[in-house]
């Protein structure tokens, strides 16, 4: 007996620098606590990590390290390990990003656009060297852009001289066409600048409904099928973090990262935007499509965004063109894949 009492304390004491060793990934997140990132995404993620390295490896969600502008700089800093970032935040550096962000006119979702720009990322995208500094470890695209307003609007005509939040990317290329004064924050800023009267109204996803509280200062939604706009993100690792993983770990997160992870970053982008309308039909908001005839006049008015774009990068990314064709067909693929099983996502309150 006294043998076995010794052989299990020796088995403890082999076992218990095994436990210690485990690999914490420190996340920095940047929306707020009930936004889909930190309920579905990281959770989600965390428990494919671990499940994948055998709990070699592992994840902890710290909030509030930066404002989301500055999320990039603590990774490459080597602050945090990883987080997500919205291109447009560095106009000049992300303008092949833009690929996924022109309005369509037609609706699909944001899960099939975000494993589209994944697979687009990996054909084209990736050697044009913009997330130097980083290693990227899934790309997504949001839901459908809107635009939301403190008072009753019913067209486009209505926005004329609006100050409206805009973000970056293609959304301030759009506002300036439409007439409306782009006034840059974040989104985390949208609440208090609406309520303050900083700002007449936002451009944002539906999300932003419930996620940053902007239905109870913006009752009034004007949308468009498919949106005015989308919006480009990645998920990052600071690369020093990356090379230090064992090759084996590096391959386990390979393989719950990429297309399956952009995958789940644009079905929590989905389900986060449903939640968002049934926030705002909650608060008795309104919701307002645009009409066929100014539909047709924001075709026009915007058709040659696209092109632009085009021959705005085609010094770095000759293939441009293609890889905008190659997205849009790719897009049509992704809408057939299955829907993701529940059971494989992980979700808190």
């Amino acid at each position: 007996m006294r043998k076995l009492v010794f052989g299990l304390l020796a088995s403890l004491a082999i076992a218990a620098p095994a436990a210690a060793a485990q690999k914490v990934l420190t996340v920095s997140t940047w929306g707020g606590p009930n936004h889909g990132i930190n309920t579905i995404v990281w959770p989600t993620w965390k428990k494919w990590i671990e499940e994948a390295t055998d709990n070699r490896v592992t994840l902890e969600v710290v909030h509030d390290m930066g404002p989301p502008a500055a999320q990039m700089d603590l990774v490459v800093d080597g602050v945090a390990d990883v987080t997500w970032y919205f291109h447009g935040y560095a106009p000049g550096r992300f303008e092949a990003t833009k690929l996924p962000e022109f309005p369509t006119f037609v609706d699909y979702s944001a899960e099939a656009a975000s494993v589209a720009y994944w697979r687009t990322h990996k054909k084209y995208l990736e050697k044009v060297g913009e997330h130097r500094g980083v290693e990227v470890i899934a790309l997504g695209v949001h839901g459908p852009g809107q635009i939301f307003a403190r008072t009753k609007i019913t067209s486009l005509a209505d926005l004329k001289g609006k100050r409206i939040r805009v973000g970056g990317g293609v959304m301030s290329e759009i506002t300036n066409k439409l007439g409306v004064v782009g006034v840059p924050i974040s989104p985390t800023s949208v609440y208090e600048a609406g309520s303050e009267g900083v700002i007449d109204g936002a451009m944002l996803t539906l999300e932003g409904l419930r996620s940053f509280r902007v239905a109870e200062v913006m009752p009034t939604t004007l949308t468009l099928p498919g949106g005015f706009y989308r919006a480009s993100f990645s998920i990052m690792m600071n690369p020093d973090t990356w090379a230090s993983l064992p090759a084996r770990d590096r391959e386990a997160i390979e393989s719950v990262s990429g297309e399956k992870l952009a995958r789940l970053f644009g079905y929590m982008m989905d389900v986060a935007d449903q939640r968002g309308i049934e926030f705002a039909k909650e608060q008795g908001n309104t919701f307002v499509e645009i009409s066929a005839k100014e539909q047709e006049q924001l075709k026009e008015l915007l058709k040659d965004l696209p092109e632009t774009w085009i021959e705005q990068v085609s010094h770095r990314f000759p293939d441009a063109r293609e890889a905008l064709a190659y997205y849009r067909a790719e897009l049509a693929e992704a809408a057939k894949l299955p829907p993701i099983a529940p059971e494989a996502i992980e979700v808190r309150p």
